[in-house]
């Protein structure tokens, strides 16, 4: 099971930062480059010089770190919802610091103090919390839980706290330690897959351009919207005590973490998409893993369990 802490409010909770305008010029630029990228996406489309093989990079590079997030950071090493080889953790790891989301533990700990305190003060990223009431306070509160945590430090999770046992996993510390490195070789995947579809260099930048900033531009965006939509639109199919909502238009660019009230109502589920019309890519990577020999213990959420926690169909919305 995940590790939580009790819903009380502390200092002992937050993680101490040591340079945070570095931190904050650092995530600002992360946030900014690639939306600055945009226009030249723009251009390229307009001048019809966008190829195949730009979209091809940006897929293959949007799905690699994508699933990194969502398998390796979110389901393997925050909620602990399958088992699963060195070698494989160890991939996952390193594809989801190339997503740059920030370190591994550092955002495993800022994820699990957001269960431990969904929705409530001490909550990093509630849009719910703090922001005032009427559109105004809905609109600061969804920025708040989009983007604007992320240059905010009063409640980042603790590492010490809520990740004790990925601080003492050689693997992890080590890709959490050289997270500068992945961050730098996704980018350098994009430019060489440009360069080995194309054989330019013009074809390696344009892969860059797509595998790196336009990849990081979408991924991040639809990360950010779990923790902003999905907990202010769409439907709560459980009773979990916050606002958590399933937001199915979302559901395949995320991999399936939109279904995330499902996720808030059982945590350490493997899958989140508990219907059978609820597509979880994510979950069929962990079962295709499951078939090879290379996952156990993959925790399902048995129907009975489910329906004990259901709202009546009447108060879904």
């Amino acid at each position: 099971m995940a590790v939580v802490a009790e819903p009380a409010v502390s200092t002992d909770d937050v993680e101490p930062v040591l340079h945070e305008t570095r931190d904050r010029i650092i995530t600002g630029f992360v946030t900014v480059a690639p939306i600055v990228a945009l226009g030249v996406v723009v251009w390229q489309a307009w001048s019809h010089s966008l190829h195949w093989r730009d979209v091809l990079v940006f897929g293959v590079l949007y799905a690699a770190t994508g699933l990194g997030v969502t398998v390796g950071f979110h389901r393997l090493f925050t909620h602990r919802s399958f088992c699963t080889v060195p070698a494989v953790r160890f991939v996952f790891a390193a594809l989801g610091s190339m997503a740059i989301e920030g370190p591994i533990i550092s955002w495993v700990a800022d994820h699990r103090k957001h269960h431990a305190f969904s929705d409530q003060e001490g909550d990093p990223h509630s849009p719910h919390v703090g922001h005032g009431g009427g559109w105004r306070g809905a609109l600061k509160g969804l920025a708040h839980a989009h983007v604007g945590w992320l240059f905010i430090h009063t409640h980042r999770g603790r590492r010490e706290r809520y990740a004790p046992d990925l601080l003492q996993d050689p693997v992890v510390r080590f890709v959490d330690r050289t997270f500068v490195f992945w961050a730098l070789a996704g980018l350098g995947l994009a430019f060489a897959l440009g360069w080995a579809l194309g054989g330019t260099i013009a074809a390696g930048l344009t892969g860059l351009l797509w595998g790196g900033a336009v990849r990081m531009l979408v991924l991040h965006h639809v990360t950010y919207s779990i923790n902003s939509l999905c907990h202010f639109f769409g439907r709560k199919t459980f009773d979990t005590g916050d606002e958590s909502r399933n937001l199915a238009w979302l559901s395949l660019l995320s991999f399936g973490e939109a279904w995330h009230n499902n996720h808030h109502a059982f945590p350490t589920s493997a899958v989140h998409g508990l219907r059978r019309w609820q597509p979880d890519p994510s979950a069929f990577v962990i079962a295709t893993l499951e078939r090879m020999g290379l996952a156990w213990n993959v925790v399902r959420i048995s129907p009975e369990r489910q329906q004990r926690k259901a709202r009546p169909a009447s108060a879904t919305a």
